[in-house]
């Protein structure tokens, strides 16, 4: 029998939660080093964003996307201390994704977080912000590059 948990968000409002889509965060986000368990939320079926959602902070939830929707090759390793505490033992078992910045003034001026991508292990739930060292992505990456040719 699958075991729910009942949240009341800011956001989203009243949501039943499977536990086993609770992810412990054993590497914080960035900033958020208090709050360790969140949820992915589905808030529009076919977007190509979701939310990560706090499980302890009901008004706390982060816009999400994965590179591949946007035709981005993101490819990387993940340290081996870091590796370590998420208990990666095969690429297959985990789950990557990105926090987005989407101006509501101007969501064409979208961006994603690359150094630090969210990585979730969905082999033992425990996920982390992992500060990638020694590459060329960006904080800031923009979703939606602006036609150079319209000039």
């Amino acid at each position: 029998m699958q075991e729910t948990v009942r949240l009341n968000t800011e956001k989203f409002g009243e949501l039943e939660v499977d536990k086993n889509a609770i992810f412990e965060f054993v590497v914080p986000i960035i900033g958020f080093d208090d709050l360790k368990t969140y949820t992915i939320v589905d808030h529009k079926p076919d977007s190509p964003f979701k939310w990560l959602q706090s499980t302890q902070e009901m008004g706390l939830a982060f816009p999400v996307t994965l590179c591949s929707f946007f035709g981005i090759d993101y490819q990387f390793d993940i340290p081996d201390d870091e590796a370590q505490k998420l208990g990666i033992e095969s690429p297959d078992d985990i789950f990557v994704c990105n926090i987005a910045n989407i101006p509501t003034s101007d969501p064409h001026n979208a961006t994603i977080n690359m150094l630090a991508p969210i990585v979730v292990n969905t082999v033992n739930k425990k996920a982390g912000q992992i500060v990638l060292k020694n590459t060329e992505f960006e904080v800031r990456y923009k979703l939606f590059k602006q036609n150079e040719a319209a000039e």
